[in-house]
Protein backbone atom coordinates (compact mmCIF):
# COMPACT_ATOMS: atom_id res chain seq x y z
CA UNK A 1 0.00 0.00 0.00
CA UNK A 2 3.24 2.27 0.72
CA UNK A 3 4.10 2.33 -2.85
CA UNK A 4 0.78 2.46 -4.35
CA UNK A 5 -1.84 4.38 -2.45
CA UNK A 6 -1.68 7.99 -3.54
CA UNK A 7 -3.16 10.90 -1.62
CA UNK A 8 -5.03 13.10 -3.79
CA UNK A 9 -3.61 16.23 -1.83
CA UNK A 10 -3.70 20.21 -2.56
CA UNK A 11 -2.09 20.85 -5.61
CA UNK A 12 1.74 21.77 -3.91
CA UNK A 13 3.70 23.80 -6.61
CA UNK A 14 7.04 23.10 -5.45
CA UNK A 15 6.41 21.99 -1.80
CA UNK A 16 6.66 18.78 0.09
CA UNK A 17 3.48 16.81 0.58
CA UNK A 18 2.12 16.45 4.06
CA UNK A 19 -0.66 14.41 5.99
CA UNK A 20 -2.24 15.90 9.15
CA UNK A 21 -2.72 13.16 11.87
CA UNK A 22 -3.99 14.66 14.80
CA UNK A 23 -6.09 12.82 16.80
CA UNK A 24 -8.57 15.75 17.70
CA UNK A 25 -10.49 17.91 15.42
CA UNK A 26 -9.99 21.75 14.83
CA UNK A 27 -11.79 24.95 15.09
CA UNK A 28 -10.63 28.16 14.10
CA UNK A 29 -13.26 30.08 15.81
CA UNK A 30 -16.34 29.39 18.59
CA UNK A 31 -18.89 27.49 17.52
CA UNK A 32 -21.71 29.47 19.26
CA UNK A 33 -20.93 32.86 16.46
CA UNK A 34 -21.68 30.01 13.92
CA UNK A 35 -24.87 30.13 11.68
CA UNK A 36 -26.67 26.59 11.93
CA UNK A 37 -26.50 24.54 8.73
CA UNK A 38 -29.00 24.63 6.68
CA UNK A 39 -28.35 21.81 4.42
CA UNK A 40 -30.79 19.81 2.26
CA UNK A 41 -31.17 15.72 2.58
CA UNK A 42 -33.00 13.97 -0.66
CA UNK A 43 -33.45 10.36 0.46
CA UNK A 44 -35.84 9.58 -2.93
CA UNK A 45 -34.48 6.30 -4.18
CA UNK A 46 -32.44 6.55 -7.27
CA UNK A 47 -34.05 5.79 -10.46
CA UNK A 48 -32.93 2.59 -11.88
CA UNK A 49 -34.17 1.96 -15.26
CA UNK A 50 -31.89 0.34 -17.89
CA UNK A 51 -32.44 2.47 -20.50
CA UNK A 52 -29.34 4.21 -21.27
CA UNK A 53 -28.80 8.36 -21.05
CA UNK A 54 -27.28 10.42 -24.29
CA UNK A 55 -26.31 12.98 -22.24
CA UNK A 56 -25.71 14.33 -18.58
CA UNK A 57 -25.38 17.93 -19.47
CA UNK A 58 -28.42 18.54 -17.44
CA UNK A 59 -27.10 16.90 -14.72
CA UNK A 60 -23.57 18.86 -15.35
CA UNK A 61 -25.41 22.29 -15.27
CA UNK A 62 -27.37 21.50 -11.98
CA UNK A 63 -23.84 20.48 -10.20
CA UNK A 64 -20.90 22.86 -11.59
CA UNK A 65 -22.68 25.79 -10.01
CA UNK A 66 -21.60 23.90 -6.80
CA UNK A 67 -18.43 23.24 -7.15
CA UNK A 68 -15.96 25.15 -6.07
CA UNK A 69 -11.75 25.85 -6.74
CA UNK A 70 -10.36 26.08 -3.37
CA UNK A 71 -6.82 27.63 -3.28
CA UNK A 72 -4.43 27.81 -0.01
CA UNK A 73 -1.60 29.20 0.94
CA UNK A 74 0.58 28.56 3.28
CA UNK A 75 3.86 29.93 4.43
CA UNK A 76 7.32 27.22 4.09
CA UNK A 77 9.31 27.54 7.08
CA UNK A 78 11.87 25.22 6.22
CA UNK A 79 14.35 27.60 4.64
CA UNK A 80 15.76 24.97 2.52
CA UNK A 81 14.13 26.80 -0.08
CA UNK A 82 16.96 28.42 -2.38
CA UNK A 83 15.39 28.76 -5.60
CA UNK A 84 16.38 25.19 -6.22
CA UNK A 85 14.31 22.37 -5.89
CA UNK A 86 16.61 19.05 -5.03
CA UNK A 87 16.34 16.08 -6.49
CA UNK A 88 14.03 14.35 -4.32
CA UNK A 89 11.72 17.10 -4.58
CA UNK A 90 11.70 16.43 -8.30
CA UNK A 91 11.45 13.01 -7.49
CA UNK A 92 7.68 13.45 -5.18
CA UNK A 93 6.30 16.16 -7.88
CA UNK A 94 7.33 13.53 -10.67
CA UNK A 95 5.41 10.72 -8.21
CA UNK A 96 2.34 13.10 -7.39
CA UNK A 97 1.74 15.23 -10.17
CA UNK A 98 4.14 14.33 -13.31
CA UNK A 99 6.09 16.20 -15.30
CA UNK A 100 4.31 19.01 -16.48
CA UNK A 101 4.59 20.85 -13.04
CA UNK A 102 8.44 20.96 -12.43
CA UNK A 103 8.46 24.31 -13.22
CA UNK A 104 6.72 25.15 -10.67
CA UNK A 105 8.49 27.32 -7.38
CA UNK A 106 7.38 28.16 -4.18
CA UNK A 107 6.61 32.03 -4.53
CA UNK A 108 8.04 34.47 -1.80
CA UNK A 109 6.40 37.22 -0.13
CA UNK A 110 8.44 40.36 -1.06
CA UNK A 111 7.49 42.17 2.42
CA UNK A 112 9.10 39.15 4.44
CA UNK A 113 10.94 37.38 1.78
CA UNK A 114 9.30 34.14 2.98
CA UNK A 115 8.74 31.57 0.73
CA UNK A 116 4.96 30.68 0.34
CA UNK A 117 3.46 27.21 -0.50
CA UNK A 118 0.11 27.78 -2.77
CA UNK A 119 -2.35 24.32 -3.32
CA UNK A 120 -5.19 24.14 -5.53
CA UNK A 121 -8.02 21.77 -4.12
CA UNK A 122 -11.90 21.54 -4.54
CA UNK A 123 -14.78 22.01 -2.51
CA UNK A 124 -18.57 21.43 -2.78
CA UNK A 125 -21.42 23.83 -1.30
CA UNK A 126 -23.59 22.34 1.07
CA UNK A 127 -25.95 25.66 1.82
CA UNK A 128 -27.01 28.64 0.40
CA UNK A 129 -25.16 30.88 2.83
CA UNK A 130 -21.90 29.61 2.39
CA UNK A 131 -21.34 26.34 4.02
CA UNK A 132 -18.70 24.41 2.35
CA UNK A 133 -17.60 20.95 2.54
CA UNK A 134 -13.70 20.08 1.96
CA UNK A 135 -10.90 17.62 2.41
CA UNK A 136 -8.84 18.34 5.44
CA UNK A 137 -5.30 17.75 3.71
CA UNK A 138 -6.97 20.71 1.41
CA UNK A 139 -6.67 23.36 4.30
CA UNK A 140 -4.64 21.61 6.77
CA UNK A 141 -1.65 24.42 8.10
CA UNK A 142 -2.92 26.89 5.33
CA UNK A 143 -2.71 30.78 6.65
CA UNK A 144 -4.96 32.18 3.80
CA UNK A 145 -8.11 30.04 1.96
CA UNK A 146 -9.97 31.19 -1.17
CA UNK A 147 -12.55 30.07 -3.20
CA UNK A 148 -13.26 30.77 -6.69
CA UNK A 149 -16.86 30.42 -7.97
CA UNK A 150 -17.63 29.22 -11.71
CA UNK A 151 -19.17 32.74 -12.26
CA UNK A 152 -15.67 33.99 -11.66
CA UNK A 153 -16.46 35.55 -7.75
CA UNK A 154 -13.95 34.95 -5.46
CA UNK A 155 -14.21 35.20 -1.69
CA UNK A 156 -12.06 34.69 1.18
CA UNK A 157 -12.82 31.34 3.35
CA UNK A 158 -12.42 30.73 7.09
CA UNK A 159 -11.62 27.59 8.32
CA UNK A 160 -15.01 26.40 10.62
CA UNK A 161 -13.12 23.09 11.59
CA UNK A 162 -11.35 20.48 10.32
CA UNK A 163 -11.23 16.48 11.19
CA UNK A 164 -8.19 14.59 10.00
CA UNK A 165 -9.82 11.19 11.44
CA UNK A 166 -12.36 11.19 8.55
CA UNK A 167 -10.35 13.66 5.98
CA UNK A 168 -13.10 16.23 6.74
CA UNK A 169 -13.16 20.10 6.53
CA UNK A 170 -15.57 22.60 6.84
CA UNK A 171 -15.11 26.43 5.61
CA UNK A 172 -17.05 29.29 5.13
CA UNK A 173 -17.44 31.84 2.67
CA UNK A 174 -19.31 35.55 3.55
CA UNK A 175 -21.90 35.42 0.85
CA UNK A 176 -26.30 34.30 0.17
CA UNK A 177 -28.39 32.85 -2.16
CA UNK A 178 -25.48 30.54 -3.10
CA UNK A 179 -25.97 27.32 -5.41
CA UNK A 180 -26.05 24.32 -3.26
CA UNK A 181 -26.32 20.58 -3.36
CA UNK A 182 -28.75 18.67 -1.73
CA UNK A 183 -27.58 15.60 -0.43
CA UNK A 184 -28.06 11.79 -0.56
CA UNK A 185 -28.83 9.41 1.47
CA UNK A 186 -25.65 7.48 0.63
CA UNK A 187 -26.12 4.17 1.89
CA UNK A 188 -28.70 3.65 -0.25
CA UNK A 189 -26.63 3.84 -3.29
CA UNK A 190 -25.22 0.53 -5.22
CA UNK A 191 -22.65 -1.07 -6.57
CA UNK A 192 -23.46 -0.35 -10.28
CA UNK A 193 -24.55 3.39 -10.24
CA UNK A 194 -23.45 5.95 -12.22
CA UNK A 195 -21.81 8.60 -10.61
CA UNK A 196 -20.15 11.90 -12.01
CA UNK A 197 -17.17 13.35 -10.15
CA UNK A 198 -16.29 17.23 -10.54
CA UNK A 199 -13.51 19.15 -9.04
CA UNK A 200 -10.16 21.06 -10.10
CA UNK A 201 -7.95 18.52 -10.81
CA UNK A 202 -4.42 19.81 -11.62
CA UNK A 203 -5.72 23.08 -11.50
CA UNK A 204 -6.54 23.16 -15.05
CA UNK A 205 -10.15 24.31 -14.00
CA UNK A 206 -13.64 22.55 -13.28
CA UNK A 207 -13.95 18.72 -14.88
CA UNK A 208 -16.38 16.39 -14.76
CA UNK A 209 -15.68 13.05 -15.50
CA UNK A 210 -18.27 9.91 -15.11
CA UNK A 211 -17.83 6.14 -13.94
CA UNK A 212 -19.54 3.59 -11.60
CA UNK A 213 -19.78 2.55 -8.30
CA UNK A 214 -17.40 -0.14 -8.29
CA UNK A 215 -17.83 -0.96 -4.28
CA UNK A 216 -19.23 0.34 -0.99
CA UNK A 217 -17.56 0.11 2.43
CA UNK A 218 -14.04 0.30 1.20
CA UNK A 219 -12.23 0.18 4.46
CA UNK A 220 -8.96 -1.07 5.90
CA UNK A 221 -6.87 1.41 3.40
CA UNK A 222 -4.22 2.85 5.90
CA UNK A 223 -5.78 6.29 4.79
CA UNK A 224 -8.15 7.53 7.70
CA UNK A 225 -8.97 6.47 10.97
CA UNK A 226 -12.63 5.81 10.00
CA UNK A 227 -13.11 4.44 6.51
CA UNK A 228 -16.03 3.96 4.95
CA UNK A 229 -15.18 4.90 1.30
CA UNK A 230 -17.31 4.58 -2.34
CA UNK A 231 -15.28 3.10 -4.90
CA UNK A 232 -15.13 4.52 -7.99
CA UNK A 233 -13.82 4.05 -11.62
CA UNK A 234 -14.72 7.56 -12.52
CA UNK A 235 -12.01 9.48 -13.36
CA UNK A 236 -10.11 11.47 -10.42
CA UNK A 237 -6.88 13.37 -10.47
CA UNK A 238 -4.72 15.67 -7.97
CA UNK A 239 -6.74 18.73 -7.19
CA UNK A 240 -10.28 16.63 -7.26
CA UNK A 241 -9.68 16.77 -3.49
CA UNK A 242 -12.75 17.67 -1.37
CA UNK A 243 -14.65 17.93 -4.82
CA UNK A 244 -18.06 16.45 -5.68
CA UNK A 245 -19.16 12.68 -6.17
CA UNK A 246 -23.05 12.88 -7.83
CA UNK A 247 -25.70 10.68 -8.84
CA UNK A 248 -27.48 11.33 -12.16
CA UNK A 249 -29.90 13.18 -10.35
CA UNK A 250 -27.50 15.81 -9.06
CA UNK A 251 -27.53 15.02 -5.63
CA UNK A 252 -24.30 14.77 -3.20
CA UNK A 253 -23.21 11.34 -2.75
CA UNK A 254 -19.48 11.47 -1.52
CA UNK A 255 -16.53 13.92 -1.19
CA UNK A 256 -13.69 12.87 -3.23
CA UNK A 257 -10.31 12.36 -1.31
CA UNK A 258 -7.94 9.37 -2.55
CA UNK A 259 -6.84 7.49 -5.36
CA UNK A 260 -5.06 4.38 -5.54
CA UNK A 261 -2.41 4.94 -8.19
CA UNK A 262 1.08 3.55 -9.66
CA UNK A 263 1.59 6.70 -11.16
CA UNK A 264 0.35 9.24 -8.97
CA UNK A 265 -2.76 9.76 -11.67
CA UNK A 266 -6.17 8.53 -12.68
CA UNK A 267 -6.35 3.96 -12.95
CA UNK A 268 -9.67 3.77 -12.23
CA UNK A 269 -9.50 3.79 -8.56
CA UNK A 270 -10.94 6.39 -6.75
CA UNK A 271 -12.30 6.56 -3.21
CA UNK A 272 -14.78 9.52 -2.03
CA UNK A 273 -16.16 9.90 1.55
CA UNK A 274 -19.73 9.02 2.16
CA UNK A 275 -21.76 12.17 2.81
CA UNK A 276 -23.81 10.22 4.96
CA UNK A 277 -20.28 9.94 7.08
CA UNK A 278 -19.24 13.79 6.12
CA UNK A 279 -22.79 15.44 6.74
CA UNK A 280 -22.21 14.35 10.73
CA UNK A 281 -18.92 15.54 10.50
CA UNK A 282 -20.14 18.88 9.56
CA UNK A 283 -22.99 19.05 11.87
CA UNK A 284 -20.25 18.26 14.93
CA UNK A 285 -18.03 20.55 13.71
CA UNK A 286 -20.36 23.60 13.60
CA UNK A 287 -22.50 22.97 16.24
CA UNK A 288 -19.99 21.64 18.76
CA UNK A 289 -16.36 23.47 17.13
CA UNK A 290 -14.70 19.57 17.60
CA UNK A 291 -16.10 16.54 16.38
CA UNK A 292 -17.92 14.33 18.92
CA UNK A 293 -17.75 10.53 18.36
CA UNK A 294 -18.74 7.69 20.46
CA UNK A 295 -16.73 5.81 22.93
CA UNK A 296 -17.04 1.37 24.25
CA UNK A 297 -13.70 1.03 25.79
CA UNK A 298 -13.05 -2.59 23.74
CA UNK A 299 -9.81 -4.21 21.11
CA UNK A 300 -11.31 -5.91 18.78
CA UNK A 301 -10.04 -7.81 16.26
CA UNK A 302 -11.76 -9.92 13.04
CA UNK A 303 -12.75 -13.49 12.94
CA UNK A 304 -11.00 -16.24 11.03
CA UNK A 305 -11.84 -19.95 10.50
CA UNK A 306 -9.68 -20.82 12.85
CA UNK A 307 -11.26 -18.20 15.58
CA UNK A 308 -14.92 -19.04 14.94
CA UNK A 309 -14.02 -22.22 15.23
CA UNK A 310 -12.82 -21.98 18.89
CA UNK A 311 -15.10 -19.43 19.69
CA UNK A 312 -18.41 -21.61 18.71
CA UNK A 313 -19.15 -19.13 16.44
CA UNK A 314 -20.95 -21.03 12.56
CA UNK A 315 -20.27 -17.63 10.80
CA UNK A 316 -16.91 -16.34 10.37
CA UNK A 317 -17.42 -13.68 7.71
CA UNK A 318 -19.18 -11.84 10.90
CA UNK A 319 -18.58 -10.17 13.59
CA UNK A 320 -16.20 -8.83 15.77
CA UNK A 321 -14.19 -10.57 18.57
CA UNK A 322 -12.93 -8.74 22.27
CA UNK A 323 -9.72 -9.21 23.13
CA UNK A 324 -9.50 -6.65 26.14
CA UNK A 325 -11.93 -4.71 27.07
CA UNK A 326 -10.80 -1.09 28.89
CA UNK A 327 -10.96 -0.92 32.93
CA UNK A 328 -13.97 1.54 33.37
CA UNK A 329 -15.31 1.95 30.29
CA UNK A 330 -18.77 1.36 29.30
CA UNK A 331 -18.05 -1.69 27.66
CA UNK A 332 -16.77 -3.37 31.11
CA UNK A 333 -19.44 -1.41 32.79
CA UNK A 334 -22.29 -3.13 30.65
CA UNK A 335 -20.44 -6.48 31.38
CA UNK A 336 -18.40 -7.19 27.98
CA UNK A 337 -15.71 -9.52 28.12
CA UNK A 338 -12.30 -10.74 26.60
CA UNK A 339 -13.69 -13.85 24.44
CA UNK A 340 -17.28 -12.17 23.28
CA UNK A 341 -17.96 -12.02 20.16
CA UNK A 342 -20.32 -9.05 19.11
CA UNK A 343 -23.04 -10.15 16.95
CA UNK A 344 -24.90 -6.49 16.74
CA UNK A 345 -24.79 -3.23 17.52
CA UNK A 346 -27.71 -0.90 18.22
CA UNK A 347 -30.06 -3.38 15.99
CA UNK A 348 -27.25 -3.37 13.19
CA UNK A 349 -25.60 -6.93 12.36
CA UNK A 350 -21.61 -6.40 13.08
CA UNK A 351 -20.14 -7.27 9.83
CA UNK A 352 -16.33 -6.70 11.56
CA UNK A 353 -14.28 -4.97 13.37
CA UNK A 354 -14.21 -1.93 11.35
CA UNK A 355 -17.99 -1.39 10.48
CA UNK A 356 -18.26 -1.85 14.64
CA UNK A 357 -15.43 0.88 15.23
CA UNK A 358 -17.68 3.37 12.68
CA UNK A 359 -21.29 2.18 14.13
CA UNK A 360 -20.09 3.27 17.74
CA UNK A 361 -18.12 6.68 16.41
CA UNK A 362 -21.70 7.72 15.61
CA UNK A 363 -23.67 6.87 18.41
CA UNK A 364 -24.54 9.55 20.53
CA UNK A 365 -22.67 10.03 23.62
CA UNK A 366 -25.13 9.39 26.24
CA UNK A 367 -27.18 7.05 24.40
CA UNK A 368 -27.81 2.93 26.11
CA UNK A 369 -27.73 0.80 22.91
CA UNK A 370 -27.79 -2.89 22.67
CA UNK A 371 -25.33 -4.98 21.90
CA UNK A 372 -26.01 -8.31 21.44
CA UNK A 373 -23.00 -11.31 21.64
CA UNK A 374 -22.07 -14.46 21.43
CA UNK A 375 -20.63 -15.90 25.12
CA UNK A 376 -19.32 -19.27 25.43
CA UNK A 377 -21.90 -20.76 22.61
CA UNK A 378 -25.18 -18.68 23.67
CA UNK A 379 -26.27 -15.46 22.99
CA UNK A 380 -26.69 -12.87 24.92
CA UNK A 381 -27.62 -8.90 24.63
CA UNK A 382 -26.61 -6.26 26.78
CA UNK A 383 -27.25 -2.61 27.64
CA UNK A 384 -24.37 0.11 26.65
CA UNK A 385 -24.10 3.35 27.74
CA UNK A 386 -21.84 5.09 24.79
CA UNK A 387 -19.68 7.31 26.15
CA UNK A 388 -17.46 10.14 24.42
CA UNK A 389 -14.82 9.39 22.73
CA UNK A 390 -11.72 10.52 25.13
CA UNK A 391 -8.95 12.40 22.80
CA UNK A 392 -6.27 9.53 23.59
CA UNK A 393 -8.43 6.78 24.24
CA UNK A 394 -8.88 3.95 21.53
CA UNK A 395 -12.09 3.53 20.57
CA UNK A 396 -11.40 -0.41 18.47
CA UNK A 397 -7.98 -1.13 18.17
CA UNK A 398 -8.15 -3.32 15.05
CA UNK A 399 -5.63 -5.98 15.46
CA UNK A 400 -5.82 -7.83 11.91
CA UNK A 401 -2.24 -9.97 13.27
CA UNK A 402 -4.64 -13.23 13.23
CA UNK A 403 -4.96 -13.57 9.82
CA UNK A 404 -2.91 -16.37 9.05
CA UNK A 405 -2.39 -17.72 12.79
CA UNK A 406 -1.24 -21.71 11.57
CA UNK A 407 1.55 -22.08 14.43
CA UNK A 408 2.48 -24.13 17.46
CA UNK A 409 4.39 -22.86 20.55
CA UNK A 410 7.16 -25.12 19.87
CA UNK A 411 10.10 -22.66 19.51
CA UNK A 412 8.72 -20.16 21.43
CA UNK A 413 10.92 -19.24 24.94
CA UNK A 414 8.69 -18.09 28.25
CA UNK A 415 9.19 -16.26 31.17
CA UNK A 416 7.83 -14.75 34.49
CA UNK A 417 7.16 -11.83 34.54
CA UNK A 418 9.85 -9.87 36.96
CA UNK A 419 10.55 -6.15 37.20
CA UNK A 420 13.25 -6.07 34.99
CA UNK A 421 10.94 -7.90 32.35
CA UNK A 422 9.00 -5.01 32.55
CA UNK A 423 11.00 -2.17 31.73
CA UNK A 424 12.57 -4.54 29.33
CA UNK A 425 9.11 -4.68 27.40
CA UNK A 426 7.47 -1.83 28.95
CA UNK A 427 4.55 -4.38 30.48
CA UNK A 428 2.18 -2.39 32.88
CA UNK A 429 2.01 -3.85 36.80
CA UNK A 430 -1.57 -4.78 35.85
CA UNK A 431 -0.54 -7.43 33.34
CA UNK A 432 -0.21 -11.02 33.96
CA UNK A 433 1.26 -13.64 32.58
CA UNK A 434 3.86 -15.26 30.90
CA UNK A 435 6.47 -13.00 28.39
CA UNK A 436 7.76 -14.14 25.23
CA UNK A 437 11.34 -14.11 25.46
CA UNK A 438 12.05 -15.92 22.29
CA UNK A 439 11.21 -16.83 19.30
CA UNK A 440 12.63 -19.33 16.89
CA UNK A 441 12.95 -17.69 13.20
CA UNK A 442 11.74 -20.65 11.35
CA UNK A 443 9.23 -21.86 14.14
CA UNK A 444 5.66 -21.93 13.24
CA UNK A 445 5.23 -19.55 16.18
CA UNK A 446 7.04 -17.13 14.38
CA UNK A 447 5.16 -17.55 11.08
CA UNK A 448 2.17 -16.41 13.38
CA UNK A 449 3.17 -13.22 14.80
CA UNK A 450 4.30 -14.17 18.11
CA UNK A 451 7.02 -12.19 18.76
CA UNK A 452 9.33 -11.07 22.24
CA UNK A 453 7.66 -8.95 24.80
CA UNK A 454 4.47 -10.59 23.92
CA UNK A 455 2.70 -11.41 27.18
CA UNK A 456 0.39 -15.03 26.86
CA UNK A 457 -2.14 -14.34 28.96
CA UNK A 458 -4.64 -16.84 28.47
CA UNK A 459 -3.96 -20.74 26.88
CA UNK A 460 -7.20 -22.54 25.62
CA UNK A 461 -8.97 -19.90 27.70
CA UNK A 462 -7.27 -20.42 31.16
CA UNK A 463 -5.41 -18.07 33.19
CA UNK A 464 -1.71 -18.46 32.47
CA UNK A 465 -0.07 -16.93 36.03
CA UNK A 466 3.28 -17.20 35.13
CA UNK A 467 6.43 -18.98 32.89
CA UNK A 468 5.53 -22.67 34.75
CA UNK A 469 1.75 -22.31 34.20
CA UNK A 470 2.25 -21.76 30.35
CA UNK A 471 4.36 -25.03 30.21
CA UNK A 472 2.18 -27.15 32.15
CA UNK A 473 -1.22 -25.81 29.61
CA UNK A 474 1.15 -26.35 27.03
CA UNK A 475 1.57 -30.14 28.03
CA UNK A 476 -1.02 -33.07 26.96
CA UNK A 477 -3.02 -30.96 24.87
CA UNK A 478 -6.68 -32.78 24.04
CA UNK A 479 -5.42 -31.96 19.92
CA UNK A 480 -3.32 -29.97 18.48
CA UNK A 481 -4.87 -26.83 18.07
CA UNK A 482 -4.15 -23.82 21.03
CA UNK A 483 -6.09 -20.85 21.61
CA UNK A 484 -4.02 -17.86 22.96
CA UNK A 485 -4.82 -14.78 24.50
CA UNK A 486 -1.81 -12.37 23.85
CA UNK A 487 -1.13 -8.74 25.27
CA UNK A 488 0.96 -6.57 22.92
CA UNK A 489 0.76 -2.93 22.63
CA UNK A 490 -1.41 -1.83 25.28
CA UNK A 491 -4.06 -4.66 24.25
CA UNK A 492 -4.84 -8.03 24.14
CA UNK A 493 -5.81 -9.94 20.96
CA UNK A 494 -6.76 -13.96 20.73
CA UNK A 495 -4.23 -15.91 18.48
CA UNK A 496 -5.01 -19.91 17.27
CA UNK A 497 -2.25 -21.82 16.51
CA UNK A 498 -2.84 -25.26 14.83
CA UNK A 499 -0.41 -27.58 15.14
CA UNK A 500 -1.78 -29.77 12.61
CA UNK A 501 -0.77 -27.45 10.15
CA UNK A 502 2.94 -27.80 10.45
CA UNK A 503 5.18 -29.79 8.66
Amino acid sequence: MKNISNRLVALALGGALALAGSAVAFTQRPASKLTPVNFTVDERPLPRESAGRTSYAPVVKQVAPAVVKVSTTTKVHNTSFSGERSPDMDDMLRHFFGDQFQGHMPRHNRNSGMPRQEGIGSGVIVTKDGYILTNNHVVDNADEVKVSLTDGREFNAKVVGRDPKSDIAVIKIDAQGLPALSMADSDKIEVGDIVLAVGNPFGIGQTVTTGIVSATGRGNMGIEDYEDFIQTDAAINPGNSGGALVDVDGRLIGVNTAILSRSGGNQGIGFAIPVNLARGVMTSLVKEGHVTRGYLGVMIQDLNPELAKQFKLADATSGALVGDVTPDSPAEKAGLKSGDVILDFNGKKVADSRHLKLEVASTSPGETVPVKILRDGSNKTLEVKVRELPGTATLASNDSHNDKYTGTLNGVGVADIDHSARQQFDVPENVKGAVVTQVEPDSAAAEAGLKPGDVIQEINRHPVKGAEDAVHLTENPKDKTTLLRVWRNGGSHYVVVDESKAG
